[in-house]
């Protein structure tokens, strides 16, 4: 009768243990499919955030063109989305003072990403504190002389409150 019961205790720590293997063999397959799945998401969403950006530095940089044309006083106020990721907004130049370029600087995981527009006229302004995901408004004025540099006509930019 102990025989029996032992055979029947062996056979079904048997097979707990195969299931055991069975599940972790499973487990070692899965987890590294888990883990691209996660890195692959991640930079689709970078990807989606620097066409984003792309789509907002193209529309200033239109506008920015227009008011240019049009001369001072001209003004134009914008309705802008801002992408998620998005770290600094680059108006100018990188010190926000008068040159031809529009840049976003987004966060990716490997470091930073830069989503620049060029455009025609010079143009200057400070979009830095409107980085948050979200719709804001920005006011695209042409100046006489620039605020950042008095010497030179420019197209000017800053976020409406």
């Amino acid at each position: 009768m102990r025989n029996k019961q032992n055979q029947r205790r062996g056979a079904r720590a048997q097979s707990s243990f195969e299931l055991l293997i069975t599940l972790s063999l499973g487990l070692a397959i899965l987890l590294p499919m888990v883990v691209i799945a996660f890195i692959q998401l991640s930079n689709a969403n970078v990807s989606i955030s620097a066409i984003q950006a792309q789509q907002s530095a193209s529309k200033l940089a239109s506008i920015v063109s227009l008011v240019g044309a049009e001369g001072y006083p001209a003004k134009q106020f914008v309705e802008l989305q801002m992408p998620p990721g998005v770290e600094d907004i680059y108006i100018g130049t990188k010190s926000n003072s008068v040159g031809h370029s529009i840049t976003f600087e987004l966060r990716a995981p490997n470091g930073a990403s830069y989503v620049t527009q060029y455009t025609s006229v010079n143009v200057s302004g400070n979009l830095g504190g409107i980085t948050g995901q979200g719709t804001y408004i920005v006011n695209v004025s042409a100046q006489l002389n620039c605020p950042s540099d008095p010497s030179l006509p420019c197209v000017y930019m800053t976020p409406v409150s």
